[in-house]
């Protein structure tokens, strides 16, 4: 199992429009041949002493059954018409992937 986890800074004010757009994408994502989980995620109210992420940020965490399907998510048509929808309203995405240890 592949575990990924990216970190989606947006530009000021512009997370809700950047998460529109993601949870519009979630569908066709989740009907990937590989995919097990795939979902944004924010600060969760009332953990204000931790590190917080911050307004214009928000995580998307994802599991694939493989590498293979990984590459393929991120060669499907469905993302890169997500990615040209919010390309200008993104200030940086961090992505990690990642292995059982």
């Amino acid at each position: 199992m592949i575990q990924v986890v990216v970190e989606i800074v947006t530009k000021p004010g512009r997370r809700d429009a950047v998460l529109q757009a993601f949870k519009a994408n979630v569908p066709a994502v989740r009907a990937e041949d590989g995919c097990a989980e795939y979902a944004a995620f924010v600060d969760a109210a009332g953990f204000g002493a931790l590190a917080p992420f911050g307004d214009d940020t928000f995580i998307v965490i994802e599991k694939w059954e493989s590498a293979a399907h990984l590459k393929a998510h991120s060669k499907a048509p469905h993302m890169a018409e997500y990615q040209a929808k919010v390309k200008d309203l993104l200030e940086r995405r961090v992505i990690h992937v990642l292995s059982p240890a």
